[in-house]
């Protein structure tokens, strides 16, 4: 009883809205506007997100997850509410991302996801235990337009938010440019407690790293259900760590929420800390760095120039040296099947896939393109 009346004043809150109440006039658009409010609405059942590792033990269980500056969101949440932004890399990003929170003893937000992912067994997961919120990515419909925004500015106030500033995974490997839609619903919140926390997960291996590397070249995308089938293939023999680093608290009393001018450059802040956020592993390094094929020292002697140049991009370094990128990336590009190995020679075995991990760097070097 009490869930519904909370659901019935959120919607009423919604309804309330300028922008959404002038669309009640119109019969036909104010069906629309119901059924996206039907649509929107989601359950967080917090007690439950630990246990969902035991489902997905079999994929989880092979993934090491480090956090770094946990407690940056802490002071933050101290404070007020948090807008959480990070890049896309893999669906396993809504499991780790909010699992270390949740471990760290934060409560996890709420989720902007895809509608695409609401079908099915996940999508009653996403729907009534990790209160994810389905997301019309692309539309133009005004009423939904409205009736979106109104509902993320009222959620707000009661919940924190993680939204990816990409919109959908990056297909190439590279940090995609930021979609503002979300990040202008947050401005129209209540901005004195309010706080953006920029965050970058990063991993060895991307589980759909194959997967992704083809599926950019395609013009339609496949069905969710093929994706998840072809997962489950790929985590045979699967191993990787993923960092997940938090960036410093951005209050949102800063930003002028009329102002387009405000909105961009906030954008631009978030997505270039992300950027500098995301570490650089050894698989990024040993891709950016090798040709066709090359020796151990000769690739390490490139991979020592590389870092030289992210290092002065202040950029999150996961080695500190060229031989111990190739001694730690190597052997798990060669047990991918993307790198061959010949005594001391490296070589490309998978280019497309190559370089889709090179491309996870271009952010921080963009006037390079890889060679393979």
């Amino acid at each position: 009883m009490a869930a519904s009346a909370a659901l019935d004043d959120l919607t009423q809150a919604v309804l309330a809205h300028e922008d959404v109440a002038r669309y009640m006039r119109d019969a036909e658009a104010r069906t629309r506007l119901e059924g996206y409010l039907d649509e929107l609405r989601t359950t967080q059942r917090y007690a439950l997100y630990r246990a969902l590792q035991h489902p997905l033990y079999p994929i989880y269980r092979k993934i090491t997850h480090i956090t770094e500056h946990v407690d940056r969101p802490r002071t933050a949440l101290a404070q007020g509410h948090v807008v959480y932004v990070s890049n896309h890399k893999s669906h396993l990003d809504y499991l780790i991302e909010l699992l270390v929170l949740e471990l760290s003893g934060i409560r996890p937000p709420l989720i902007a996801a895809g509608i695409n992912l609401f079908g099915g067994a996940l999508g009653l997961l996403h729907r009534h235990i990790t209160g994810a919120i389905p997301i019309r990515r692309g539309s133009k419909d005004p009423v939904y337009l409205a009736t979106l925004k109104a509902y993320v500015v009222e959620v707000l106030k009661h919940h924190d938010l993680l939204y990816y500033a990409e919109g959908g995974r990056s297909y190439s490997g590279e940090l995609k440019a930021p979609k503002t839609g979300l990040l202008q619903a947050a401005l129209q919140a209540d901005r004195t407690h309010l706080f953006v926390v920029p965050m970058a997960i990063a991993y060895d291996l991307v589980l759909e790293d194959k997967m992704l590397a083809r599926e950019a070249s395609r013009a339609r995308k496949r069905p969710f259900a093929q994706e998840v089938a072809e997962m489950i293939r790929h985590a045979v023999g699967y191993e990787s760590r993923a960092f997940v680093t938090f960036g410093l608290p951005i209050p949102l009393v800063e930003y002028d929420p009329h102002a387009r001018r405000d909105l961009v450059a906030l954008a631009h802040r978030i997505q270039h800390e992300v950027g500098l956020l995301h570490k650089v592993v050894p698989t990024a390094l040993v891709a950016s760095a090798l040709r066709a094929s090359m020796t151990r020292s000769e690739l390490a002697a490139r991979i020592d120039d590389l870092l030289a140049l992210l290092s002065a991009q202040q950029a999150n370094l996961a080695v500190t040296s060229g031989r111990q990128a190739v001694e730690e990336g190597v052997p798990l590009l060669v047990n991918r099947g993307i790198l061959i190995t010949d005594r001391q020679r490296v070589r490309v075995r998978d280019r497309i896939s190559l370089r889709y991990y090179a491309r996870t760097l271009q952010h921080l070097i963009p006037h390079r393109r890889p060679t393979h």
